[in-house]
């Protein structure tokens, strides 16, 4: 499954996407992963949570960054759920077309039986009609 927090900048889709882990935490019996484009929310995730800074790893193409989620997946089989802050921007998706990238994820999830939480920078009305019925809130 793959559920997307959409909003443009500044609107606190972050402050959203850390709450919802936070919960998520006491829930999960598997591991959960945050992936985002730096380390600063760093002490505002629960130790048990692995941070990863994906702009640290050199992911230059969406094909890369699906080849580096699956890379994450194969070294962690009790992988539950990643969340994904600054999805645009770790993706090289950005000024692109998300829809195959989404759709990619998602077949991901259902193999592997793993859960996306993406926040996208974009605008409600400016996401693609297939994509609006995976969002679960947008500010």
């Amino acid at each position: 499954m793959v559920e997307l927090i959409v909003g443009q900048k500044g609107k606190g889709k972050t402050k959203y996407l850390l709450d919802y882990v936070a919960k998520e935490i006491q829930n999960v019996t598997g591991n959960i992963a945050f992936l985002d484009k730096n380390t600063k929310h760093m002490y505002e995730l629960n130790n048990k949570i692995r941070l990863i800074d994906v702009t640290q790893y050199d992911v230059e193409s969406p094909s890369e960054f699906i080849g580096f989620i699956l890379g994450l997946l194969s070294q962690d089989n009790d992988l539950e759920q990643v969340y994904l802050d600054s999805f645009l921007t770790i993706s090289c998706l950005e000024n692109q077309d998300i829809s195959s990238t989404i759709a990619r994820l998602d077949e991901i999830s259902k193999k592997f039986n793993v859960k996306f939480i993406l926040s996208v920078g974009l605008d409600g009305g400016e996401l693609p009609e297939g994509l609006k019925a995976t969002t679960i809130i947008s500010l």
